[in-house]
């Protein structure tokens, strides 16, 4: 990361260079880009559940190259593209020459009040340049083209339906070789550089992760930031301000990916998406939930650190890392410090992390236990919060329980281990009987209570038929 002593603040727009000159901490980009003149990006929800706000940013690739990533912008802050690439759908094409996202939604329907079509254009046009799409092969929900449709499930669509938009994105042909969007990536992305703002929400993003530390340790009410998913809510609709905004989001040494034979380490600031992409399935349970955790656009953003640093109990990941019996790394001016992630949550939204403390790693142990299963329960199938999400990790050797982990979310004030359950199958017969009477005592686990998401009865109902179904998954066509 390059240090540098001015205050400008500046990011590369479309393929011009333009000065924050009126941005401040609490200026969120797409307020910035809409003050711009670039109109295309909208306003829909202010938390990033719709996708209007969707525009391109160039994120370092595995190679050395460059990713055309798609987030929200209603949810970053402003000067956290102080030297970032960004491209929003003015950028994609022109009137006269349309970018073939925006064509393919023009001429099949895609658009009628077009609130949401610059967003959905921005999503399709960052699966169309991923670089591996025309290898996968087609599905239900991947066109012949390699397009996941998963890639929009980020976007909200008002008026027109989504057959149109989807038929639109399967369209998407082979990238031309003359395309510059595709040219850019073969080339590294801008490198992360230190930023400073001052103001009464000052923002700043420490070359070293030294300095975050001490920046944390030595401002009161300063917020770590890393994909801001949660902060922009915070900051959108509940215009919540603090006198300091710490961003972490590149800094390597959070960023660390690190498989040994005893463990996998995760950086607490790598999204969700490079995480997906560096796991490439080596652990299930964490595909399995990864998969339904939000929305490609929020996961592009979203990190584990923030996730488990928030404390929320619905959060999708605290329930897989305690079945795989994860534990984190904190770290402070004081030197780092492994918590096991059963031992970390200690009330709503409350943690053993010290205020000047950040989240700086994962660690899953291994071997794996060999069957796992993530089940989430909301009211969409995705994009969604949970009401209830359970991970259940198990050996299952010669038909007996010879270990098991089940993690539980939704259900308590923290997300937490279902032990009484675990008692009452491990050293037992893997059989219908021995996971009826333990999905009786999954039941009773937690607190669970009513609320506009889901009843406590129906939560309670839900663990119970988890283990059930978990149980059935890993019997079927064997013979009774």
């Amino acid at each position: 990361m390059s240090a540098r002593t001015e205050v400008e603040l500046a990011a590369t727009v479309n393929g011009q260079v333009r000065a924050m000159d009126a941005v401040t901490g609490a200026t969120n980009a797409l307020d910035w880009l809409r003050a711009q003149g670039l109109t295309g990006a909208k306003e829909g929800c202010a938390e990033g559940e719709c996708g209007a706000c969707a525009v391109l940013v160039a994120r370092p690739d595995e190679q050395g190259g460059t990713r055309w990533t798609a987030i929200n912008a209603c949810l970053i802050p402003a000067a956290s593209l102080d030297g970032a690439e960004v491209v929003t759908s003015e950028g994609l094409g022109t009137p006269g020459e349309l970018h073939p996202a925006q064509r393919e939604m023009a001429v099949r329907g895609g658009s009628q009040c077009g609130y949401c079509t610059p967003g959905f254009v921005c999503s399709m046009a960052a699966e169309y340049y991923r670089p591996d799409r025309r290898a996968c092969d087609p599905g239900p929900e991947r066109g012949p083209n390699g397009f996941d449709v998963h890639a929009m499930a980020g976007n909200l669509c008002r008026c027109t339906g989504y057959r149109p938009i989807q038929d639109a994105a399967f369209a998407l042909g082979e990238v031309p070789d003359d395309d510059p969007l595709a040219a850019r990536l073969s080339r590294p992305a801008p490198a992360p550089r230190a930023t400073v703002l001052d103001g009464e929400t000052a923002f700043v993003r420490p070359a070293h992760l030294s300095d975050a530390l001490a920046a944390l340790a030595e401002t009161e009410g300063a917020v770590a930031l890393a994909g801001s998913t949660d902060w922009g809510v915070e900051a959108n609709l509940r215009h919540r301000r603090v006198p300091l905004l710490v961003a972490l989001d590149h800094l390597p040494e959070l960023r660390t990916f690190e498989v040994t034979p005893e463990r996998i380490e995760i950086g607490a600031a790598l999204t969700l998406s490079e995480i997906e992409r560096a796991l490439a399935g080596s652990v299930p349970l964490l595909e399995e939930m990864l998969g339904q955790f939000a929305s490609r656009l929020i996961r592009n953003s979203a990190t584990l650190g923030g996730n488990l640093g928030t404390g929320s109990p619905i959060g999708d990941a605290a329930p897989a890392l305690l079945a795989l019996g994860a534990s984190l790394v904190l770290t402070s001016v004081r030197g780092d410090r492994e918590i096991p992630i059963a031992d970390y949550f200690t009330g709503y939204r409350q943690s053993v992390r010290e205020p000047d403390e950040l989240i700086r790693s994962v660690r899953i142990p291994l071997p794996l236990l060999p069957r796992s299963s993530f089940l989430k329960i909301a009211k969409r199938r995705f994009d969604d919060i949970s009401s209830v999400a359970v991970a259940i990790a198990a050996d299952l050797d010669d038909g007996v329980v010879r270990e098991v982990r089940i993690g539980l979310g939704g259900v308590a004030a923290t997300p937490l281990r279902a032990v009484a359950a675990e008692d009452a199958l491990r050293g037992r017969p893997w059989d219908l009987g021995t996971v009826a009477a333990a999905a009786t005592v999954l039941a009773s686990e937690g607190t669970p209570i009513d609320d506009h998401r889901a009843s406590a009865r129906y939560r309670a109902a839900m663990l119970e038929q988890s283990l059930l179904r978990f149980h059935a998954s890993t019997t079927e066509g064997v013979a009774s």
